[in-house]
Order: C-alpha cells, then sequence, then structure tokens
C-alpha cells in the first residue's frame, strides 16, 4: 500500500487497489497514470472516477493483466487547485515514465495538463471532461465522455421538448471553460428552436451568494433556470432561488453529478433535473454487470457515471493495449484512435476522426432525495 497524506476516507479511495513493486519486478508492469481532483471543492468528480479505475485495473490483473503485464497504477491528487494538473503531468513523463494517463475529471483541469502529455507523445484518456478545447491540444488526447456541444443541444431540446418552456434563464461561471461552452451553445439551439434567452447571469468559481443575479432573473420571468456549473454553485443556486419565490425547473450539465447536490441543495434540488453519460437503472447488461461488481467491490455504493467513465476510460486503454501488441506510444495511439463500437458501460463507444467519444447523453432528476432516470437521447 502507498503511503498517502490524505484525509483517512479518501486516503483509503486514493490508494486502494495499489501493490507495492519491489525495483526488480518493476520492469514486469505497465505504468498508467491517473490524475483528478480527490480532495477540495471538485473531489466528488475524482473520488468517483477513481472508483471506478480501481476495479477495472483489479479485474484486468486479477485475469492475468494485458499483453502478459500487471498494469500498475499511479496517482495523483490536484488537489482541485490551478496549476496543478500540469505539475503532476512533468512528473508522470519525466519522472514516472508512464505509457499512457487517465484523466481528467473538470475540463480545467484536462486543459492543463493536455499540452505536457501531448509534447511528450503520451496518449490521454481523459475521463469527464466535456469542453472541445481538450482533444484539440494535438492528437495524443482523447476522451471517453461526450463532450459540451452535444450536451448542450441535448439540454436545449429537453428544455424546448420536455420542459415546453419558451423562456429560459442561464448562469455560467465565467472562469470555468466547461460552463463558458455548454452555455454557448445552450444559448445557440435554445433560440434557434424558438426559445427566448430572458436572462443571461454570470458568477466566479467558488462563489456562494447568488441573490443579485437570481433577483434579476426572476424580474425577467423565465419558465426555466439553466445553470452550466458545477454541483456546489448549483444546489446554492437552487436553494436561493425557491428562497426567492422562483418555482420553476432549475436544471444543469453533467457538472452536477454529486451526492453532494442533494446534501447541500436539500429540498430545494428535488424536482431539478441535469445531463450525464449513463443511469444505473439502465437494463444494458453492461450497465447492470457494472452496478454489480461496483456494489461489491464498494460496500454497496451504488456507481455514478463519473464512476462508469472512469471504468470505461481504464477498460478501452487496455483493450487499445491489446490491440497494439505493445506499449510503443505511437502505436498506442494509433489503436485508441481506431476503436470502434466498444462496449462500455455508459455506451457503445466509437472514437470519432478529432479524438472525441460518439455515445448517447441521458436526462436524470431528482426524485425523493434520490438520482432518477427520465429519459435517453441519442447523438
Amino acid at each position: 500500500m502507498l503511503p498517502c497524506p490524505l484525509p483517512v476516507r479518501l486516503a483509503a479511495i486514493i490508494c486502494a487497489g495499489l501493490v507495492a513493486i519491489s525495483p526488480a519486478s518493476a520492469q514486469d508492469t505497465i505504468k498508467v497514470g491517473e490524475y483528478g481532483a480527490f480532495t477540495g471543492k471538485d473531489a466528488a468528480f475524482g473520488v468517483s472516477a477513481r472508483k471506478g479505475v480501481i476495479l477495472a485495473f483489479e479485474e484486468a490483473n486479477a485475469g492475468g493483466g494485458v499483453l502478459g503485464k500487471k498494469v500498475e497504477l499511479l496517482t495523483e491528487d490536484n488537489q482541485s487547485k490551478q496549476g496543478e494538473s500540469a505539475t503532476i503531468a512533468k512528473k508522470f513523463v519525466s519522472r514516472d515514465k508512464v505509457v499512457a494517463v487517465l484523466g481528467g475529471n473538470p475540463s480545467n483541469h484536462s486543459l492543463e495538463a493536455a499540452p505536457v502529455y501531448q509534447n511528450a507523445k503520451i496518449p490521454m484518456i481523459a475521463i469527464s471532461s466535456t469542453n472541445p478545447r481538450v482533444t484539440e491540444m494535438g492528437d495524443y488526447i482523447f476522451r471517453v465522455c461526450f463532450i459540451d456541444p452535444f450536451q448542450g443541444a441535448v439540454l436545449a431540446k429537453f428544455a424546448r421538448g420536455t420542459l415546453h418552456a419558451q423562456r429560459a434563464a442561464i448562469i455560467t461561471s465565467v472562469n470555468n471553460a466547461y460552463s463558458v461552452g455548454i452555455s454557448k451553445v445552450f444559448r445557440e439551439r435554445f433560440t434557434a428552436a424558438g426559445g427566448e434567452i430572458v436572462a443571461d447571469q454570470k458568477h466566479s468559481e467558488g462563489d456562494k451568494d447568488f441573490r443579485a443575479q437570481l433577483t434579476a432573473i426572476k424580474t425577467a420571468n423565465p419558465d426555466v433556470i439553466f445553470h452550466s456549473s458545477n454541483y456546489t454553485e448549483g444546489a446554492l443556486i437552487c436553494r436561493q432561488a425557491r428562497a426567492l419565490g422562483f418555482t420553476g425547473p432549475i436544471f444543469g450539465g453533467d457538472a452536477w453529478e454529486a451526492p453532494e447536490l442533494i446534501t447541500i441543495g436539500g429540498a430545494a434540488v428535488e424536482g431539478t433535473y441535469y445531463s450525464t453519460h449513463s443511469s444505473p437503472e439502465s437494463s444494458a447488461p453492461e450497465v447492470q454487470g457494472f452496478v454489480k461488481k461496483f456494489r461489491a467491490r464498494w460496500e454497496g455504493e451504488i456507481p455514478d457515471s463519473i464512476a462508469a467513465l472512469g471504468y470505461d476510460a481504464a477498460l478501452l486503454l487496455f483493450d487499445s493495449l491489446r490491440r497494439a501488441g505493445t506499449t510503443d506510444s505511437a502505436k498506442l495511439r494509433d489503436a485508441i484512435a481506431a476503436t470502434k463500437n466498444f462496449p462500455g458501460v455508459t455506451g457503445s463507444i466509437t472514437i470519432d476522426a478529432q479524438r472525441n467519444a460518439t455515445k448517447s447523453a441521458v436526462i436524470l432528476t431528482v426524485k425523493d432525495g434520490k438520482f432518477k432516470f427520465v429519459e435517453s437521447v441519442a447523438p
């Protein structure tokens, strides 16, 4: 077990599944890096993804490894801090000599790290970074999640078609690339579908008081409110919007997916919606098999879609290594790029020419303090 200077609960998650390897046996392993926010404000994403990744590595090693070798997972916590992902990337490249990297979660983290991996020609598979710019960093950068333009279009379609909204308000985090990107597409698609944006408010990452923005929104009399940033701010916005008397639907993107949305938001998030990558309620065999294994590994916990994406990212990497037949970076890159109809937990994954995953999205709602499936939307 590797030492972790983190709180005990998180340390158990971050360090679980790692086996100490002696220098003599190190050459018989395939080293893979994973970076993410395991502490700090974005920790819900990183911890969930981490659990899915650990499960995939444990299964692979129990089955004999990959290419006849054990897969060794090296993990680094960026602590949700700006700049840390790039520092970790340099360590993975220069000191650890990893053959590939999994992560990150929020798009800002991947945008920091991707140029380092691209320059070193080490494949990186982003787990839940949906901003289009991530894979634009270069031909060694991939992702297993859908991208913001698709998600923004899904939410606009949902608002107009399912919620029958004519007038919408948007709240965007101006220093979050994910938030800015998804708001842009939602704005374009909602108006193209005949809707009207009656308020377009902004906040900064980490803000806690949104009453000024929400007062202006309430005055504009929207049918719905779309918040495009993370679960912490989203939960607070729901609480403050309800306190100000707004009774219409409030919804967000996949950055809302965390138990903390309900913990922080309480009754105020009942009836809210968000788009995401998969639902544990799906009857698909891949999903039900994953849920069963995940619950057995993590003491009955039901996996969210970020955990499923972490699992898929690892399995897609293993599959690509097997198809490449080598850890050579160029051949591994080509194998990842050639992925077609990979049977992931989050759907059938095909990597397109821009190294993005083509797949479906789902809409979930909060009902009786739990996340419930509403509908699925194909690309």
